[in-house]
């Protein structure tokens, strides 16, 4: 499994896309639109209208699709899973083909189609800037109300979005205009 190939993919996959309602007839022009118009070019405009041909069942433009593709070769099936990624991510993630991958040693295939991570430098550096913003909160809320240091610290922590995410920043200014309301 581990060195399947972009054809045998598709092969397991074909049952799964072919289910009614699975992929929808705009999802699928939009498909053979990218696999006709954008370069290398898969589909001849021949063979685009003749898989967009709405007097034919959306199933049956899709089976034969699916074959035509699978008969033409190795790339112009990884440049079906690339359209189908851009035109339908969610349905590309469930495919049978990726959960095979996923839950083997090699996943050199699909290595660049996640894109669900938070940062690129890992959990310690997440855990950190939480431990940071969280030891600010605390600071600002047990530190005693003295009128000469604590409008300082704030103008400090007044310019910390700029340094500090946009998300966590909405709050720290928000918990802050509280506070100058207060004194």
């Amino acid at each position: 499994m581990t060195d399947q190939t972009y054809c045998d993919r598709l092969v397991q996959d074909t049952p799964f896309l072919t289910v009614q309602g699975r992929l929808s007839e705009q999802q699928v022009d939009r498909i053979i639109l990218q696999l006709n118009r954008y370069y290398p070019q898969i589909l001849t405009n021949k063979e685009a209208e003749k898989f967009r041909n709405p007097k034919v069942s959306l199933r049956l433009r899709l089976c034969d699709l699916l074959s035509h593709l699978q008969r033409s070769g190795e790339r112009d099936c990884q440049e079906f899973y690339r359209a189908l990624y851009i035109h339908a991510q969610s349905l590309h993630s469930c495919l049978p083909s990726r959960h095979v991958l996923q839950n083997s040693d090699c996943t050199e295939l699909d290595w660049g189609s996640e894109s669900h991570e938070l940062s690129d430098r890992g959990p310690m550096s997440f855990l950190a800037g939480l431990g940071l913003a969280a030891g600010l909160a605390l600071f600002l809320y047990c530190c005693p109300p003295d009128p000469k240091v604590l409008p300082g610290a704030r103008r400090i922590l007044g310019f910390s979005p700029v340094i500090i995410d946009r998300h966590v920043s909405r709050y720290l200014l928000a918990f802050l205009a509280d506070d100058f309301r207060a004194l």
